[in-house]
């Protein structure tokens, strides 16, 4: 069986796996990619946020993705109704980019392996792992490929990017349930010939289809929109059970959706997930670390996704480095508790949603001025700025908040 000696070995090459490797490999330790899946291939979370762009820049992927030509973001529109809430990222409270992308991610995750494997880093795909033993903090991997021939990698660390695949946690047995209600989501993405004109047509639309289903509307530069409804799984049962029917029947029910997709060409069958929130009892152990999806998965009602995922995967490198160097790492301190004040702060927003709380605020006439930039920086990803006090105080601030214009609108009806 061949064995390969590596520094540090990345399971996943999806943005958490890209990022991670990159920044190890400029360090200048030997990194090896492996990765179940052949890209380019499908996933969700096309809605990046600001925040990720200083992510792409230090692992020096970021012109690579910009000669793409994928349709830039410059906010984010939510839609009631006849009612509309509009953030623009020009006009938030935390310094950063006000600008990102939405993308069909299985070609911008291909964008992000091929050029991390330009810069010298070894990535194989159609690899899937089949054992870890630990010895002390180094490893050996066991992977097998397509063909099922075997593999073995020894490594001084391991970087856990697996995302939904979450290697380490179920091989470990370190998954545990979220405490997010189970929901459901059926997507997918037409030929949008019906596209407004101007920013209306660009921008990603999230409708409130009933207080606690909604509709994301992501339009790409290639002429495609994805479309997703999320929802609690009963909502579900009242329409067909073919996909494509399915799809059909819930476009033509919502008046934002029917018109413009109605008759539109989808270009695969609808897919559906469910049950996809997801926790871990550990971030870290001896000789390995967990970044991206194989950690938490919220909710796609924010986007937060890819932003965790290459916030955790610039972490984790930075401290995977310090570590191989030989220095001392409060994993606990700089990775599980940076992590999890993002993971925190964005939770806190996705109950909210959901409770109703977020509604009450998106919505409210004659918003306070100064709490839409700092609720649009929450939304641009910068959930680590605890100079925002929607970020210090995320737990108690939106409920303060839409308590406060709850009573005033009772107020002004008596």
């Amino acid at each position: 069986m061949q064995t390969t000696k590596v520094d540090v070995l990345v399971i996943g090459a999806g943005p958490a796996g890209t990022i991670a490797a990159s920044i190890i490999n400029k360090a200048g330790y030997k990194v090896q990619i492996v990765e179940k899946e052949k890209f380019p291939r499908f996933v969700i979370g096309e809605s990046l946020l600001p925040r990720v762009m200083d992510h792409l820049e230090e692992a020096g992927l970021l012109e690579a993705v910009k000669k793409a030509g994928f349709q830039e973001k410059f906010g984010a529109k939510f839609v009631r109704g006849h009612e509309i809430c509009d953030f623009n990222f020009s006009d938030q409270f935390s310094e950063g980019w006000n600008w990102t992308w939405q993308v069909p991610r299985a070609q911008f995750d291909k964008i992000l392996a091929d050029t991390t494997a330009s810069m010298g880093v070894n990535v194989q795909h159609e690899m899937a792992v089949k054992d870890i033993k630990f010895h002390g903090t180094d490893s050996v991997t066991t992977v097998v490929n397509k063909d099922g021939q075997e593999e073995q990698i020894e490594a001084k660390f391991i970087v856990d990017a697996s995302g939904y695949g979450r290697v380490i946690p179920r091989m470990f047995g370190l998954d545990k349930p979220s405490n997010f209600e189970p929901r459901k989501t059926h997507f997918t993405h037409f030929k949008d010939l019906k596209r407004p004109a101007g920013i209306d047509g660009n921008r990603i639309t999230v409708v409130v289809h009933q207080p606690r289903t909604w509709i994301w509307i992501i339009p790409f530069s290639n002429g495609n929109t994805s479309v997703g409804f999320v929802a609690d799984p009963e909502f579900f049962k009242d329409f067909p059970e073919d996909a494509t029917e399915r799809m059909k029947a819930i476009v033509a029910a919502d008046i934002h959706t029917k018109d413009r997709f109605a008759d539109a060409e989808m270009m695969f069958e609808p897919r559906t997930i469910e049950g996809y929130a997801i926790s871990t009892k550990q971030l870290y152990g001896d000789g390995f670390v967990l970044c991206g999806n194989a950690t938490e998965f919220l909710d796609p009602v924010f986007s937060s996704g890819v932003t965790f995922a290459m916030e955790s995967g610039n972490k984790a490198a930075k401290l995977v480095c310090e570590t191989l160097k030989g220095n001392k790492v409060d994993w606990q301190k700089d990775y599980t508790d940076y992590m999890m004040q993002g993971i925190n702060t964005f939770r806190s927003y996705v109950a909210g949603w959901y409770e109703g709380d977020l509604h009450e605020i998106f919505f409210s006439e004659n918003p306070d001025p100064e709490i839409k930039k700092q609720i649009c920086s929450v939304l641009a990803g910068y959930v680590w700025d605890l100079e925002n006090p929607f970020v210090k105080k995320h737990d108690r601030a939106l409920k303060s908040l839409a308590n406060v214009i709850r009573m005033n609108r009772e107020k002004s009806a008596v």
